[in-house]
């Protein structure tokens, strides 16, 4: 065995862990198929069995050259077990459930799936960007509670997201947002749950990715200690100045849970040098800022906010926050990189329980969010997303409902933390779903793809 000196696997496999001898990289089931693919390892053929979950023997469904199969005519909202072997060599038995699915599926877990559990069991944290060459990537992380959470895979579509292909995963990196940089790809993530800030970069379309560089240290959050907690969003450039937004903090800390950041770079800065980047000082959140806030306790969730200019000109970092179907904005010093953000105000937002990103349309002159919006059945559940748009940032309205299952239980089906695109007249975004009997609305196995097509017409 020899030393690693990537951030990239394909696949990544834990010291004395069993992952068997095909990988099996992606799983995407609908409602009477089971679509999956491995990586090559050279055989001249491989052949694919399957069963229902725990009933009779397995059964050799066909035999293939290719490195993709389908399972086809199955029973739809049936759990089916299957594997590839080819020889002596043979994958881990995976898992898979039938049923009506939304979008495109990018990527499947079942919850009961191991594959991943040495780091996750859920898929998290989308992530998507349109890469200088022409094609698409999406990312998604592997969570669950008191697991490491340190798994990410990366997809590629070269179709404008119609199918998807499994490129490679980063270990360690949780979080990470995708971006695209004078025509280069980089990643930046947090190695784990308030762990340290990572960034690294990929010249070749996401297949490796250079050893991460720590820009920030970060204590992983247990018994209260602090760390860096972020959410996947979008570079923000303004007056020749990346920024992007964090927090510090955890959510066993009870002083003040979690307080907010912004991070910043010069746009012709190497951003692989630690010391290009300046972070403002971490902000409290402070309940005798202004009247509205005055009935708050100050360890009031400040957390995964978005950065945007508003009409006036002042660049904002507009937070998800536990006020009551509100969102609150910081204002960004752009003279001091690292002053402490000020308190400006609150925005009346329906769809503050949950991530949200924020985009401003040249063309419509509007400002955009997919998020999941709050409704009156049961107004803390994400089983409505929604397309929103604003003109002033600060009235919010509903432009049209994109997947409402707002009549389906709550618990179990959840749209959430929407990365999206203006493409064209085109929104694409890639969306943490769960869906046909997930473990519970928050713990998505699914990530799935998605276009609205003119978006500007529903305006």
């Amino acid at each position: 065995m020899i030393g690693h000196n990537l951030w990239s696997y394909a696949p990544y496999k834990p010291l004395l862990r069993n992952v068997g001898d095909i990988y099996i990289c992606r799983i995407a089931p609908s409602e009477n198929t089971i679509h999956f693919e491995w990586l090559d390892i050279g055989a001249e053929e491989y052949s694919v069995f399957y069963r229902p979950r725990n009933v009779g023997d397995f059964i050799c469904y066909g035999k293939t050259k290719n490195t993709e199969f389908d399972i086809v005519n199955l029973e739809t909202d049936t759990d089916y077990e299957f594997y590839i072997e080819s020889g002596e060599k043979k994958s881990l038995i995976r898992l898979a459930r039938t049923g009506k699915t939304v979008g495109t599926v990018v990527n499947y877990l079942h919850p009961d799936d191991e594959a991943y559990s040495f780091s996750g069991r859920y898929l998290c944290s989308p992530s998507l960007v349109r890469h200088p060459d022409g094609f698409l990537l999406a990312s998604m992380d592997l969570f669950a509670g008191s697991h490491p959470q340190n798994l990410t895979l990366i997809f590629r579509s070269d179709d404008n997201g119609e199918t998807w292909h499994y490129v490679s995963e980063l270990m360690p990196c949780f979080w990470g947002k995708m971006f695209i940089h004078k025509g280069e790809l980089y990643m930046l993530s947090c190695s784990t749950e308030y762990g340290d800030l990572l960034i690294g970069k990929s010249i070749d379309g996401g297949k490796t990715f250079s050893a991460p560089i720590c820009l920030l240290r970060g204590a992983n959050g247990k018994n209260g200690s602090s760390g860096v907690h972020k959410n996947p969003q979008n570079i923000f450039i303004h007056n020749g100045r990346l920024y992007n937004t964090l927090e510090w903090g955890a959510w066993a800390n009870k002083e003040y849970c979690h307080a907010a950041m912004v991070m910043s770079c010069d746009i012709n800065d190497d951003l692989l040098i630690p010391e290009n980047w300046s972070f403002t000082e971490p902000k409290k959140f402070n309940p005798n800022e202004a009247p509205e806030l005055s009935y708050l306790p100050e360890c009031t969730m400040t957390i995964e906010g978005t950065l945007v200019m508003s009409p006036n000109s002042e660049l904002l970092n507009v937070m998800r926050f536990g006020g009551n179907r509100s969102v609150i904005a910081y204002k960004v010093n752009k003279n001091n990189h690292e002053a402490v953000l000020e308190y400006s105000h609150c925005i009346p937002f329906p769809a503050n329980l949950s991530k949200f990103t924020i985009k401003y349309d040249e063309k419509s002159n509007k400002y955009y969010s997919v998020a999941s919006r709050l409704h009156e059945k049961i107004y803390t559940k994400r089983n409505l997303l929604s397309l929103m748009a604003s003109e002033d940032l600060y009235n919010w309205h509903l432009v049209t409902d994109l997947l409402d299952y707002s009549n389906c239980d709550p618990e179990k089906i959840g749209f959430q933390y929407v990365d999206f695109e203006f493409e064209g007249d085109d929104i694409i975004f890639l969306c943490r779903t769960a869906i046909n009997c997930a473990r519970n609305y928050h713990d998505a196995n699914y990530s799935t793809f998605h276009r609205i097509e003119n978006f500007r017409r529903f305006i």
